[in-house]
């Protein structure tokens, strides 16, 4: 489980995250959604390390996260895995290559160890037949599932995805969030994915926190979105027709139902 606590980054005089507060839980999706703006990425690069919060704790199990030395904040990263916007897969590596290199840095697995490793997880997320391809030989689908295999190699117990559908169209978007929601369930990770996806929202988002202007204005499941009274909210995720109709609907059951 990771806890945020009072969580506050300034750059200059300039406020983004204005103390958030909230709790991500094991074995469970997480969503992090919000305008551009909302202090959506600052926040995950809080949590990731990039950035020091101005204030606050980060407990990653009990482990602050912002106190630690620097010694036991690389154990911790070594116990992440992250799925970035572009995939960052290295052009000059191969698909088997990219998915290796966190073992390379974190670990001294013998290479009969790596390979086996590096075999079973291309095995998930069926990379079969692309093992010995470059990234530039398959789809950007394709790509996206090299990267979640990079992140999930090291058998990470926390997993952080950055619009991981950014790019894709809606067919492979489906497949990736399958994917994910798979993976986090049988390694039972914390995952974090920030996303503009509102199909995320609705098939996957088993627990949403919804950002605006550097606050937490809302917080819930997907069961719970559809009728939820933020109005702030209720715009973003019902901005296209299809939403709006659908909130409707559900809005209609649930008086018919008094």
């Amino acid at each position: 489980m990771i806890e945020v606590k009072a969580l506050r980054k300034s750059f200059d005089d300039i406020e983004v995250l204005k103390g958030i507060s909230t709790r991500f839980e094991d074995g469970k999706i997480n969503l992090v959604i919000g305008q551009s703006g909302s202090g959506k990425t600052v926040f995950l690069k809080c949590l990731l390390g990039v950035f020091n919060p101005s204030s606050g704790d980060i407990d990653f199990d009990g482990r602050n996260f912002v106190q630690i030395s620097r010694e036991e904040k690389q154990s911790i990263r070594s116990e992440i895995g992250t799925v970035f916007q572009g995939s960052a897969l290295f052009d000059s590596m191969t698909v088997e290559e990219n998915i290796m290199f966190p073992l390379d840095m974190f670990t001294n697995l013998t290479y009969q160890e790596k390979k086996k490793r590096v075999t079973d997880v291309i095995g998930r997320v069926k990379l079969e037949n692309a093992n010995t391809k470059s990234p530039s030989e398959i789809s950007g689908g394709m790509q996206k599932r090299v990267a979640i295999a990079r992140a999930i190699v090291n058998n990470p117990k926390y997993l952080f995805c950055d619009e991981p559908n950014s790019g894709l169209d809606p067919n492979t978007s489906i497949v990736i969030d399958e994917l994910l929601k798979e993976i986090t369930e049988e390694y039972k990770t914390t995952t974090i994915i920030n996303t503009h996806d509102m199909n995320s929202v609705m098939t996957i988002g088993e627990k949403i926190v919804y950002l605006r202007n550097g606050l937490e204005e809302w917080e819930g499941s997907m069961h719970n979105i559809l009728t939820a009274d933020n109005q702030h909210l209720i715009d973003f995720v019902y901005s296209s027709a299809l939403f709006k109709e659908l909130r409707k609907t559900l809005l209609e059951k649930k008086q018919n139902s008094k």
